[in-house]
């Protein structure tokens, strides 16, 4: 009888316990240099003066740009199962400009530079 035959490409991926339960970020910031993208993860709760960075990120410009698109893929699918994602606006919220949002009532949005 034959043995199934292995992807040679295929990757298995160990998920740690101490990892799994993941870091919970409404906030990313991202930095490079010529040869490095850096995603800083950060939790920001309100009115504290201070957020602490969850988790950091390096990767190389071409792999960032591979984690773009997958992020896009991942987000027509979600959109196309469950509906397009809107910004949230408060009630009566009076219009607030800004660049990184927050006109006409939205909530800024903390990843928009």
């Amino acid at each position: 009888m034959e043995q199934p035959k292995k992807n040679p490409q295929e990757i298995q991926i160990e998920l740690a316990p101490e990892v799994a339960s993941g870091h919970y970020a409404n906030l990313a910031a991202i930095t490079h240099t010529p040869n490095e993208v850096f995603i800083d993860f950060i939790a920001l709760a309100p009115n504290m003066p201070k957020a602490k960075v969850q988790s950091r990120i390096i990767m190389t410009p071409e792999n960032a740009k591979n984690l773009l698109f997958a992020l896009t893929d991942n987000i027509r699918k979600y959109e196309a199962a469950f509906g397009t994602i809107e910004p949230k606006r408060p009630l009566n919220a009076p219009s607030q400009g800004g660049r990184n949002g927050g006109g006409n009532g939205e909530i800024p949005n903390p990843f928009m530079a």
